[in-house]
Order: structure tokens, then sequence, then C-alpha cells
């Protein structure tokens, strides 16, 4: 998948490292049929349904939104990961021949899910996508009216999100570090890749940390609806999730246990 138009920076890293990560997934699952060969086609799904996940294997997708083409999908890109991604309605056409390589769905899915590093790679690719989508969608609108979505960028010392703040993004570091605090005191490291924000999201609370960026740091930021459209259409990716933000509570309460015990003495 690649924008339409120039490349920011921080999309070509974004883009480059996604691209990786769907011979990861499926690495020991066989296709569920033989390869479908296409001409051009106007809509994709009105000719190969959507009942299956597909690899691209050659040829060029343009992904049209509102009949406005906004980026491409390209060879070595999954096909029918969108549902819940955007809840702008998109159709796939080409002006080339296509080969796919069709994928049965759930056998994907559990694939996937019996191993925690496939979990986190999956993870990692839908939120990417989906925060690809959002700043093409967010970068075709005027700039007057453009939602706060997509990329920010945040000079060292500065506020990713504060404690006590009402909760609307679900924010993922491309480039860069930063710490989180509770109370003013260190709790832990956000590392890049790592996704954060997101309990408040599903506890519905305000923030309970204040993450502030240790070195010049890059974020993507998917906002609230879309997070939890994204979770309810694929429930397995919210339970991984769940699992991952729980053994980061433990580790922040151990450190503030040790940090008492320290002041304490």
């Amino acid at each position: 998948m690649y924008l339409i138009g120039d490349q920011p920076p921080y999309a070509e890293k974004l883009i480059s490292t996604l691209q990786r990560i769907p011979a990861q997934l499926l690495d020991g699952l066989e296709p569920c049929a033989e390869p479908i060969a296409l001409d051009a086609v106007e809509d994709l799904y009105q000719v190969i349904g959507n009942r299956n996940l597909y690899l691209l294997r050659s040829g060029l997708l343009h992904a049209m939104i509102d009949g406005k083409p906004l980026f491409y999908i390209q060879e070595g890109d999954l096909i029918g990961l969108r549902q819940g991604l955007n809840a702008a309605p998109c159709t796939y056409m080409s002006e080339e021949p296509l080969v796919l390589i069709p994928y049965d769905r759930e056998s994907l899915f559990r694939h996937i899910h019996a191993n925690n590093t496939r979990q986190e790679l999956f993870t990692q690719y839908i939120l990417g996508q989906a925060a690809l989508m959002s700043d093409a969608l967010a970068r075709s609108k005027p700039a007057e009216v453009r939602p706060v979505t997509g990329f920010r960028h945040f000079a060292t010392g500065a506020e990713l999100i504060h404690e006590g703040d009402e909760a609307d993004h679900v924010f993922i570091i491309t480039e860069g570090h930063a710490e989180a605090f509770v109370g003013g005191i260190k709790v832990g490291d956000v590392q890049r890749d790592e996704i954060f924000g997101a309990m408040a999201l599903f506890t519905r609370e305000k923030r309970s940390a204040t993450v502030i960026a240790s070195m010049p740091t890059t974020v993507m930021m998917i906002p609230k609806e879309q997070f939890l459209a994204l979770m309810q259409s694929n429930p397995r990716i919210a339970h991984s999730l769940i699992e991952s933000m729980a053994r980061r509570i433990d580790l922040m309460n151990k450190e503030l246990t040790h940090y008492k015990q320290l002041a304490a003495n």
C-alpha cells in the first residue's frame, strides 16, 4: 500500500515496515484455492466477492473512496482487511492484469492467533493500515476542516498524552521514544511500534498516565471511533491487545510499588 501524491517521510517508513508483514503472517499457511488471474476490473469485489482474504501476487489496485483515488494496493499486500478500518466505502479497480492468492479468512485468523509474534505483527499491520487510510482521507480535505488524525510530530519533552485528559485517540510510535509517568513518577518506557493510550478507550475513563517524548518522536493517531469499530470487527485483536496492556499495567504497578518502598526507606 502507498499513498497517491508525494509520500511524506513518515508514511514512507511505515509503508516499508508494513510491506514486510503479510509474508510473515502467511508463513506456514496454505492457500485455500488456486491463484486467480483477472484482467482489468472496475470493482474487484463484484468479481471475487469478499468471503476470502487475498494476497496480491502481481498487479496494482487503485483504492477509490467516493470516486476519488487515495492510495494504491501493491504486490505483497493483503486484500480484505478493510472492514472496521474506516466507515468510508472503498472500491478497488485496476487497469492491468492481476493475480490474487486466496486464503480462507477463518483459517488465516486462526493461524495468526496461534502465535504471539504473528498476533503482534497483525495488530501492527491492521492499525498501520488504519492510520495510513486516515491520513490519506485527512489530507484529501481542505486544511481548515481536516480532522486531527494520521501522524503527528513531538519535540523532546513534549507531552503526547496527559494524565486526567479525555481519551480520543490511540497512538503508536513510528519514530522515537517516550516515557510514561503517573503522579510525576516514571513507570515505564514506550518504545517504537508500541501501542499506547488504548486502555482509556476500553474503560471509558480518563488518561491514567502522562506520556512524554524523550527524543524527537512521531506517532500515528487513530481516532477513538475508528479504533473501537476496528476492535468490534476483529475481537481477537482486542483480546490480544488487552492481554498486552494488562502485562504493561502489572509492570507499572510493580514500578510504583518499588518507588514507594524506596521512598519509605
